[in-house]
This record gives structure tokens, C-alpha cells and sequence, in this order.
């Protein structure tokens, strides 16, 4: 660390050569190619966007070991790289919350909106919706706890308690495979699809989408608890779980509006 900074003469990290950044992008070269070539019947297309899914993966997972690396043993994540990091991951969200920003849009604009081909009222006259208050419910309450869960493992990891981050971390982890269930379970289940009017579509996307997001979220999480475990944070060095916390509560809020104008609201 200290030859680092007797060097550099400054705290940014200059990384270092690396063929993961070119092995990535062609790997999502033959994703996009392989999946276009399997969408249109072409012999091969499957193998190709199989294999270009596997070396995204792959990529992944060397070049996020190679940050890892990066922060923990060479010692390149200063105070201006974490805040440089903190920024990233906050635009990042922002670019998220445009993202379902899009999806509330085409649900209101629907609903307040409603065509005669809906019979001229929200929700469509020939639909059954779910009750909001039954699976939605359980899951809005178990996500909110994770939220809870989730904030005591940030503190516990800054008042250095490993113990109880682990804990905690733990916790969040599961009531996160339990919402994924029960939102598998609430699809299985639905008496309509996606295809039934732009309801189907905005609420299957919407939600769909979020899932998505809960199923990350819930991966970001458990590489924190494995990291928890193999020390690699400390009560003034983790950035990569304070990222995955705000990922969660941009989940958990997400939800809230999901809840309230989709399930709630729009029923």
C-alpha cells in the first residue's frame, strides 16, 4: 500500500491490463447474434448464445474476483476510489428508477385511460385480479423486514460484530428466497397472463421485472455474506456490502409502489 501511494502521488487506482473487458464484450456479441439466430430458426443459434451466456458468467465472475482482489490485498480502493465507486453505484440506481419510472407510466396511463376494448373501466371488467391482501401482503411484509435485516447487518459490520452481520445477513438472504417463492407461487397461480389486455402485460412486466431484481439483489447479498466470512470487510472498509444495501432498499421501495398502485390501487 505504501509503495502504491509513493508512486502514484496520488489516491486514484490506475488499473491494471487486464483481457477481461474484450473477452466480455464478445462474449455479449454472440448472446445478442446467438439469440437472434435461435429466434429465427437458424441451426446453431442455440449453441451460441448457450455459450456466449456461459462466458458472460464466466467474465463475471473473474473480473469481479479481480476487484476483489483489487480492494482487499493490493489495497487500490482509497477514499477517492470509494467515493468514485459510491457515485457509480448511485447513478446506477438512479438509471434503475427510470427504468420502472417507464413501467408505473404505460399502468397509469392505462388506467386512467381505459379503453372501450376494456370496457371502459380499470381494471378490465372481464378480468379477476389477485387480492392485495393476501400473497402481496406476505410479500410487501417480508420484504420491508428484510429491509430491517438488511440495515442491522450494516450495523453490526460497523460496530465490527461479525457474528451478528453474519447473522443478519443470513436472515436477509432467506426472507429474500421466500419472496422469490411466494412471487412464483402468486404467477403459477394467476387466473391471467400477460397476454390478457395491457392489465396482464404492465403487471407481468412491472413485477416481472422486479423479481428480476430481487433474484440480483439476493445474489449481491449472499457473495457479501460469503465475503463477511472470508474477512474481507472491515468496520471502515466495505463498500461492496454498502452497495448491495442500497440496491436492497432500492428493491424494497420499489415494491412499496407496486404494491400501493398495482396491487392496492389498480385493483
Amino acid at each position: 500500500m505504501s509503495n502504491i501511494r509513493n508512486n502514484q502521488k496520488h489516491g486514484f487506482h490506475l488499473v491494471d491490463p487486464s483481457p477481461w473487458p474484450l473477452i466480455a464484450a464478445f462474449s455479449a456479441l454472440m448472446l445478442t447474434f446467438g439469440g437472434v439466430l435461435y429466434m429465427h430458426g437458424y441451426v446453431g443459434g442455440d449453441l451460441l448464445w448457450k455459450f456466449g451466456i456461459t462466458m458472460i458468467l464466466f467474465m463475471m465472475y473473474v473480473w469481479w474476483r479481480d476487484i476483489i482482489r483489487e480492494g482487499t490485498i493490493e489495497g487500490q480502493h482509497t477514499v477517492v476510489v470509494q467515493r468514485g465507486l459510491r457515485m457509480g453505484m448511485l447513478l446506477f440506481i438512479v438509471s434503475e428508477i427510470m427504468f420502472f419510472f417507464a413501467f408505473f407510466w404505460a399502468f397509469f396511463h392505462s388506467s386512467f385511460n381505459p379503453s372501450i376494448a376494456l370496457g371502459g373501466v380499470w381494471p378490465p371488467a372481464f378480468m379477476t385480479i389477485l387480492d392485495p391482501w393476501k400473497v402481496p401482503l406476505l410479500n410487501t411484509i417480508i420484504l420491508l423486514t428484510s429491509g430491517a435485516t438488511v440495515t442491522w447487518a450494516h450495523h453490526a459490520i460497523v460496530w465490527g460484530s461479525k457474528s451478528h452481520g453474519m447473522s443478519a445477513l443470513a436472515y436477509t438472504v432467506i426472507l429474500a428466497i421466500i419472496f422469490t417463492g411466494l412471487q412464483v407461487f402468486e404467477y403459477v397461480t394467476s387466473p391471467f397472463s400477460i397476454s390478457d389486455s395491457v392489465y396482464g402485460s404492465t403487471f407481468f412486466m412491472a413485477t416481472g421485472f422486479h423479481g428480476f431484481h430481487v433474484f440480483i439483489g439476493t445474489c449481491f447479498l449472499a457473495i457479501c455474506l460469503i465475503r463477511l466470512f472470508c474477512n474481507h470487510f472491515t468496520r471502515e472498509h466495505h463498500f461492496g456490502f454498502e452497495a448491495a444495501a442500497w440496491y436492497w432498499h432500492f428493491v424494497d421501495v420499489v415494491w412499496l409502489f407496486l404494491f400501493l398502485s398495482i396491487y392496492w390501487w389498480g385493483s
